[in-house]
């Protein structure tokens, strides 16, 4: 685990310029390996942890879901939980363990979440979120944030989402990013409820004019780099994005700094094989195996000429016993340089 002490308060502006663009959340995606690979892609941009139940960690004493990479900074922990005294003593881990920022989940729809009375069926209940809000705050000296929905089941967002900015906001959440589809906790399933209710960047739009103190991010169908330029161009404080940024991550992650951030140069993806090198080699002396690792990296070259070989050679290569970084190499044979391209 990396960090003993809870970051000052003065990093609140590094991790609120982070937030001009972020990576969202997933789980099964967003582990500490993805991330890795994700930073050497963009030096700015913010990145989030999957999302980490409270229970697990004061309860369970699952610490080791706190482990990440000094390099992975600017770095988010998403909490899941709804208990204010839980997610407390669960912020203050992650605090102590070096997080930049604690984000509370009130937008995930999984049957398994809402079980657990938090996700997105906590829309139905701002007060709740506000209390948690206010409990984490005064447990750490990070920002505490939160991701939602425009609402849930029959509710009317434009009547829904204010009501819970202004009760988050009231409870001192300075930070928000809004996933602009609603969630149906009932007859969708996680995925159909990624694509299926429709998007309405209008209404976080009009927040933002509504809630102006309120930094907001909005999310949800956002693909590239052109697409969030606009979104910010149109004056929202940041744009988060999800399976684009994984499953094209060379597309939306290597251009991220010099497009978004106005730092740096594009990132070479051959360089970044490259650079995960003594990664895989760490990870492999620890007792690991490289498919972990590798699976990430699938979507690295995405487009190009030799894209789909890059991804069966890596993929089948990266489950052999004894496979190592040797196998990434042999792969990056069936790409075609940018130059070639």
């Amino acid at each position: 685990m990396v960090g003993s002490k809870s970051r000052e308060k003065s990093g609140f502006s590094e991790v609120r310029h982070a937030a001009r663009l972020s990576i969202a959340p997933m789980m099964d995606w967003t582990d500490r390996h993805c991330r890795y690979f994700h930073r050497l892609l963009s030096a700015e941009t913010l990145l989030y942890t999957e999302m980490v139940t409270a229970p697990a960690l004061v309860r369970g004493g699952a610490l080791y879901l706190l482990d990440y990479s000094p390099e992975e900074h600017p770095v988010a922990l998403q909490l899941g939980g709804s208990d204010p005294e839980e997610l407390a003593q669960a912020a203050r881990l992650g605090a102590e363990a070096g997080y930049d920022e604690i984000n509370l989940n009130c937008g995930c729809p999984s049957d398994r979440v809402q079980s657990g009375t938090f996700g997105a069926v906590l829309m139905k209940d701002p007060a709740r979120v506000a209390d948690c809000v206010t409990a984490m705050r005064e447990a750490v000296n990070v920002d505490v944030t939160v991701k939602c929905r425009i609402g849930v089941d029959d509710q009317e967002p434009e009547e829904v989402l204010p009501a819970f900015l202004e009760h988050i906001s009231a409870a001192g959440c300075q930070r928000v990013t809004i996933h602009a589809r609603k969630a149906w906790l009932q007859g969708l399933s996680p995925k159909e409820n990624r694509d299926i209710p429709p998007l309405n960047y209008d209404l976080v739009h009009r927040m933002k004019d509504e809630f102006s103190d309120l930094h907001i991010s909005i999310n949800g169908g956002i693909n590239t780099l052109d697409e969030a330029a606009t979104h910010l161009e149109a004056g929202l404080d940041g744009v988060m994005i999800g399976r684009a940024a994984y499953h094209q991550p060379g597309d939306v992650l290597s251009d991220a700094d010099r497009r978004i951030f106005g730092t740096g140069a594009t990132r070479d993806p051959f360089a970044i094989v490259q650079h995960m090198v003594p990664y895989v080699e760490r990870h492999l002396a620890n007792g690991g195996r490289l498919h972990q690792i590798a699976r990430h990296m699938l979507g690295l070259f995405a487009g190009r000429p030799g894209a789909r070989a890059w991804r069966r050679a890596l993929s089948e290569g990266a489950v052999q016993d004894g496979a190592g970084p040797e196998v990434m190499l042999r792969a990056l044979d069936h790409v075609a340089p940018m130059a070639d391209v």
